[in-house]
């Protein structure tokens, strides 16, 4: 005997993601994420390690850039973002909104015209 269930519409998100903090580590210290759920939102606290601090080179000679060139140079990046929409409804919560803005921020920046 074989029994199907049936799968009817997905309900809405039982939980919220919120960042709590975003820590700095030695470079050589490896990333890290914690994840813990309160009952009502899941709760993240990264670890991300900062650079080492790189080596100067040597300078090179200074160039002109035509507008040839910076056309050129141009016509070979993406224009992907500027069929990318913003998100418009504003979140209660403050760090929600501080992403959301950001997110916007971004994806306006991308944008070639």
């Amino acid at each position: 005997m074989v029994f199907r269930v049936g799968f009817g519409r997905p309900g809405p998100p039982c939980a919220q993601a919120v960042v709590d903090t975003v820590n700095t580590l030695e470079p050589w210290e490896n990333a890290a994420v914690d994840v813990s759920f309160d009952g009502s939102n899941v709760r993240f606290t990264f670890g991300i390690p900062c650079g080492n601090d790189g080596s100067n080179g040597s300078d090179g000679s200074p160039g002109e850039v035509s507008q040839q060139l910076l056309d050129d140079a141009i016509s070979g990046t993406s224009a992907n973002t500027n069929t990318v929409s913003t998100l418009d409804n504003s979140y209660a919560d403050p760090e929600m909104e501080e992403l959301r803005q950001k997110l916007n921020e971004l994806i306006l920046n991308g944008r070639r015209v």
